[in-house]
């Protein structure tokens, strides 16, 4: 139980700093307003994203928007929960991904439910060319999925040198 508990800790962590962050940038930008954190490479920059990750299905009719970012992300947390739970005691990479999944899911979430829209503001750039604007919860989620890339690959490892032992026996 201590894992949960841990891992409940931070999840809360993420998802206050998401909002706050959040909150931050609406209070002290005005739409499409962008400062420069680090000139050439780092800019804050308030963004309203309708969509999923870089606008997708952001011009999309309401009930496939509402479909694809509310009810789904509903039913995708509780399939979190249920991955944490089983992951808790046997696989710490696992369980760490899934609740770092989970928190930027609830991030985002409260920004949909709430407002309609999800708050972007981290905005990367070389020259002209600019990543997507992302956020707190955003970067939760990509960390996760790095995380699930390394425990893939460790299970791969893992199996081959198992069958490796099996041959040699």
């Amino acid at each position: 139980m201590n894992r949960i508990w841990k891992m409940s800790i931070m999840m809360s962590l993420i998802i206050l700093i998401d909002q706050v962050t959040k909150g931050i940038v609406q209070a002290k930008f005005f739409l499409g307003e962008s400062v420069p954190v680090i000139e050439g490479v780092f800019n804050f920059t308030y963004v309203k994203n309708p969509g999923a990750a870089f606008g997708f299905l952001a011009t999309a009719p309401t009930e496939v928007r509402q479909f694809m970012f509310l009810l789904l992300p509903v039913i995708a947390c509780f399939w979190l929960l249920t991955l944490i739970w089983k992951t808790r005691h046997e696989n710490f990479l696992l369980c760490l991904a899934y609740s770092l999944i989970l928190a930027g899911a609830i991030g985002n979430l409260i920004d949909r439910f709430s407002m309609g829209y999800v708050v972007d503001f981290l905005d990367f750039y070389y020259g002209k060319s600019h990543f997507p604007a992302f956020n707190v919860a955003d970067s939760s989620i990509t960390i996760a999925a790095f995380l699930l890339i390394i425990d893939f690959i460790k299970e791969i490892k893992n199996k081959r040198h198992k069958t490796f032992e099996s041959q040699i026996e």
